[in-house]
């Protein structure tokens, strides 16, 4: 089940008919009250949030969600009309998974939906524990868990697949493009500037958990980024 919370009835309808004729369940509210009375009654698997609502806004929703252990791992997506770098920043850094301008498509909408309820889903699936170790960081792909030394890193979900995908790869430079397919699974021309967003918040976390840790995420001018996990000792 997919929820929508959207004031604007135009758009809100749209989206739902979209996603509805794809084969995907969802349902649409125009304000906070009505969609948290629904989340008790049902806990949906993906939530589609508008920045400017009536009364609660979407950056207070998102908070709320994230807050409460029921609904804190529900991949969130913002859809909004506020689409400068500081807007997205903001929205990744409260705790979204993915964020689109409008106006979007509906068939980009439709795509991005499959891909974080994927995502989404092979997390319930049960694997034998991985820990993958680079420098200071170690992340467990069974319990979602990544730290910094000592301290513990609140990552949203694309930000650990990313952080993730990157200590995979170690040293090869992974392309935006390529990030896009492995960490969004996206299946058409995505917006590359996405990765830049989440990689910027992600330095941002390591940063204030482990000062220098940042570093270890390293540009490619012109490609994309690598994971050097050496260069902590040297």
């Amino acid at each position: 089940m997919i929820y929508y919370v959207e004031d604007d009835t135009n758009i809100r309808d749209l989206a739902l008919y979209a996603l509805e004729q794809s084969g995907l369940e969802a349902q649409g509210f125009a304000e906070a009250e009505s969609f948290f009375a629904a989340v008790h009654q049902r806990v949906p698997n993906l939530v589609l949030l508008d920045i400017m609502l009536p009364g609660m806004d979407g950056m207070d929703v998102l908070r709320k969600l994230r807050n409460c252990p029921e609904t804190s791992a529900i991949p969130v997506m913002m859809l909004t009309a506020k689409g400068t770098e500081y807007d997205k920043v903001k929205g990744l850094d409260s705790g979204a998974d993915d964020y689109l301008v409008k106006p979007f498509g509906m068939m980009e909408l439709v795509s991005r939906c499959r891909a974080l309820l994927r995502r989404s889903s092979s997390l319930h699936s049960e694997e034998p524990d991985r820990q993958l170790v680079g420098g200071p960081i170690t992340l467990s792909e069974a319990t979602r868990k990544a730290t910094a030394g000592d301290a513990e890193l609140a990552l949203t979900a694309k930000e650990f697949d990313l952080l993730r995908t990157l200590m995979e790869n170690g040293t090869i430079v992974m392309s935006r493009e390529r990030l896009l397919e492995k960490v969004w699974d996206m299946d058409f021309l995505g917006e590359t500037r996405t990765v830049d967003v989440h990689v910027q918040t992600l330095r941002r976390k390591l940063c204030d958990a482990l000062p220098g840790s940042e570093r270890l995420i390293r540009t490619v001018r012109g490609v994309g980024y690598t994971f050097d996990g050496k260069s902590w000792e040297d």
